[in-house]
């Protein structure tokens, strides 16, 4: 592959970044606060590809000489032919928009609270229901037994995943950078619990703290539950991810 084509590859994939990252479609990949790196390592990308394109079609003097050829003929062939390979992933990244970590991710890893050595929670905002994330519910519920919950209504979104006694359960992924290192948060429900919608679908559930308890049996995590009073289907959020 020679310099020309390999601008032309760093050119796809700036422009493949910037537009993930000008877009909401980086969030399918990294949380929300890593957008910056990714506008400016697009950026670098473009530019490089740029002045390297610029180099190799500026004028040249005719007296100038050929520049050596320190590969050999078959090398610079095979050498071009896997070259070419790397505008797959480019081409797969401006063409396939992928969906994000959903039930099927969930099914497959524990949850991800674990033990703390503090349980100390500030109180909930005012607000009745309050509206409060998946995890901050989980881990209020779980190593607080709920005490900062007490008999406050509380708002939780969240996709709902086929537990494996065919229960509805209530999922967030959450991430500490980007999608490769997703792990579930998982709520078991309980009273008015959602009924026969599919997995992934999205729902904003109302409820109370109940002491009930259950364990995940991929990793035989505790799971706290909810005490479902209220829920209604709600579209697909464009922050997925907490």
């Amino acid at each position: 592959m020679n310099r020309q084509a390999q601008a032309v590859v760093l050119l796809l994939l700036g422009g493949a970044v910037l537009r993930a990252s000008l877009t909401d479609l980086h969030l399918r990949y990294v949380k929300e606060g890593l957008r910056p790196f990714l506008v400016a390592a697009g950026l670098l990308l473009v530019a490089t590809a740029a002045m390297t394109l610029w180099y190799e079609l500026r004028p040249v003097a005719p007296d100038a000489p050929e520049p050596p050829d320190d590969h050999g003929h078959d090398h610079g062939h095979h050498g071009a032919r896997v070259g070419w390979l790397l505008i797959l992933p480019v081409l797969g990244l401006l063409l396939i928009v992928p969906p994000a970590l959903g039930s099927y991710a969930a099914g497959q890893a524990g949850t991800v609270l674990s033990d703390r050595t503090t349980s100390d929670y500030p109180p909930l905002p005012e607000g009745d229901p309050v509206r409060i994330t998946v995890l901050d519910y989980a881990s209020r519920a779980l190593f607080e037994q709920g005490r900062s919950i007490g008999d406050r209504r509380v708002q939780l979104t969240g996709f709902v995943v086929t537990g494996p006694d065919g229960q509805p359960i209530l999922a967030r992924m959450i991430l500490s950078c980007c999608a490769a290192d997703g792990r579930p948060v998982k709520l078991g429900l309980t009273g008015d619990v959602p009924a026969g919608l599919a997995d992934d679908t999205w729902v904003e559930v109302t409820g109370r703290y109940t002491d009930r308890i259950g364990r995940d049996p991929v990793n035989d995590a505790e799971v706290p539950y909810l005490e479902v009073e209220s829920w209604r289907q709600v579209p697909t959020p464009k922050q997925q991810y907490e």
